[in-house]
C-alpha cells in the first residue's frame, strides 16, 4: 500500500524522495526493517495473550537434558512469523505480481493447517494434533494449488533468445521471446536446464501435453517434503528459524539475479520476468525469522509450533519453485534433508532388525538428528549453531553452483 501512495506522490507532486519506493532494493530494506520492529513489539504481546490463555508446551519426557524445564512454553508463536511477514508485505509490495500474492497465499494456508495442529494439541489436550492424513491432504492440495498457478498463469514466464540463452540486450530490444515453460536448472551441468516437458516426450509428442501432470506432481511433493522437513527440524530453540533465515537469504539473492535482465546475462542464467519483487517478501521473512530468534532463542519464551514451521518450510519450497531452482533443494535445504532422513532411517532399521533379529535395533540414539546429539550430550545451543554452521556452507555451495557447470 505504501509503494502504490508514494508511487502516487511521486508522478503527482513529485514529493522528494518518494521516488525510493520504486526500488526493489530500498523497499526490501522497508521489508526488514518492519518486519524486525512488528516481530520484536508484537511479539511480546502475542507472547503474554499466549501464556494468558494458558496455549503452553505438552512435553513428552523423552529423557532429553532440559526437556522437563520447556514445559508450557507458549506454542502457537509461528503466529509472529506469519504477522511479521503478512503486514510489511502488503505495505511495501507491488501486490499484483504474481509471485508475491501466490507466496503469500502458500504461507498463510501452511500456516493455517498448522495453526489447526496446534489447536487440537493445546486445547483438546491431544498430543498427536491433527490427523496425519488431513495433514498431507492439506499440503497436497496447497501443493496442486501452486503448482496450477505456476504452470498456467499468464504472468509466469521466462524470457528466452535461442536455445538455453538469456542476452539483455535482446530482452531490453524486445528481440527475445517471453514464453511458458517448465524449465528448471540443473545444478553441476553445462547446459543446466531441464524442461519437465522432456521427461514426457520420449513417450511421443502427444505425451507432452500431460507435462504439467508430471509438472503438479513434482511441485505437491516439494511442497510436502520440505515442510515436512522444517516441522521434523522443529525441534530445539532456535535451529527451525535461524537455519529458515539463512535459507531465505540465498533464495532472495536468486531471485534478485533471476529476476534483473541485466545480472542473468552476466551470469548466463536463466531470465524471469517480474521475479525481483519476490525479493521483498524474502526481506520479509527473513525479518520475521530474525525478529522471531529474539524470542526462541535459547532458553526459548516461544515455540513457533507448527503454525510456524509448516509455513517456513512450504514457504521456502514455493520460493524455490518460483526462482527455478527446486533441484538446489537437496543441497540448500540440507539440514532439512538430513533431519527427515534421520528420522526414516532410523524407523526403517528398526523394522528390518525386528523382522530378521526379532528385536528392533536403532541406527541413532534418537531420531531426529538433533536429538541424537543431545543423548550424546551436547548443549541445545552447540548443536543448533553448528546446525547454523552448516546450513551457512551449504548455502555459499548453493550459490556457487552459478557458476560450477
Amino acid at each position: 500500500m505504501l509503494y502504490y501512495l508514494f508511487r502516487y506522490l511521486d508522478k503527482a507532486y513529485h514529493l522528494p524522495g518518494a521516488a525510493l519506493w520504486e526500488y526493489i532494493s530500498f523497499r526490501t530494506g522497508m521489508a526488514i526493517i518492519f518486519s524486525l520492529i512488528i516481530t520484536l513489539l508484537l511479539g511480546k504481546r502475542i507472547i503474554n495473550r499466549l501464556q494468558k490463555l494458558q496455549i503452553g508446551e505438552i512435553i513428552r519426557d523423552l529423557g532429553l537434558e532440559g526437556q522437563i524445564q520447556k514445559q508450557g512454553t507458549p506454542t502457537m508463536g509461528g503466529l509472529i512469523i506469519l504477522a511479521g511477514v503478512t503486514i510489511p508485505v502488503l505495505l511495501v509490495a507491488r501486490l499484483a505480481n504474481v509471485y508475491v500474492w501466490l507466496a503469500l497465499l502458500a504461507m498463510l494456508s501452511l500456516g493455517l493447517i498448522g495453526f489447526l495442529d496446534d489447536y487440537i494439541k493445546v486445547f483438546k489436550k491431544n498430543k498427536a494434533g491433527l490427523a496425519g492424513k488431513l495433514k498431507v491432504i492439506g499440503q497436497v492440495a496447497i501443493g496442486i494449488f501452486v503448482g496450477a498457478v505456476l504452470y498456467w498463469h499468464p504472468g509466469v514466464v521466462i524470457k528466452q533468445h535461442g536455445p538455453h540463452s538469456y542476452h539483455a540486450e535482446e530482452i531490453r530490444q524486445g528481440t527475445s521471446a517471453v514464453i511458458k515453460s517448465t524449465t528448471t536448472t540443473i545444478p553441476f551441468f553445462k547446459n543446466n536446464e531441464l524442461d519437465y516437458a522432456d521427461a514426457l516426450r520420449w513417450l511421443g509428442n502427444g505425451f507432452a501435453d500431460w507435462s504439467w501432470l508430471i509438472y503438479i506432481t513434482v511441485v505437491v511433493f516439494i511442497v510436502t517434503a520440505v515442510s515436512n522437513g522444517a516441522n521434523i527440524t522443529d525441534g530445539l530453540d532456535g535451529l527451525a528459524s535461524g537455519v529458515s533465515a539463512i535459507i531465505v537469504v540465498v533464495l532472495g539473492l536468486f531471485a534478485y539475479l533471476s529476476g534483473n535482465s541485466q545480472f542473468a546475462d552476466y551470469l548466463n542464467i536463466m531470465y524471469i520476468p517480474y521475479l525481483g519483487e519476490v525479493v521483498i517478501f524474502t526481506g520479509a521473512l527473513f525479518g520475521a525469522c530474525v525478529g522471531f530468534l529474539w524470542w526462541n532463542a535459547y532458553p526459548a519464551q516461544v515455540f513457533m509450533g507448527d503454525t510456524g514451521s509448516l509455513s517456513l518450510g512450504g514457504t521456502i519450497a514455493v520460493l524455490a519453485l518460483m526462482v527455478r531452482k527446486e533441484l538446489l533443494i537437496p543441497i540448500l535445504c540440507g539440514v532439512f534433508v538430513i533431519e527427515n532422513l534421520s528420522v526414516l532411517l532410523q524407523v526403517g532399521y528398526f523394522k528390518y532388525t525386528r523382522k530378521k533379529y526379532g528385536e528392533g535395533r536403532r541406527l541413532l540414539k534418537m531420531a531426529p538428528l538433533h536429538h541424537h546429539y543431545q543423548k550424546l550430550h551436547f548443549h541445545e545451543s552447540k548443536i543448533v549453531a553448528r546446525f547454523w554452521i552448516v546450513t551457512v556452507f551449504l548455502g555459499i555451495l548453493t550459490i556457487i553452483t552459478l557458476k560450477i557447470r
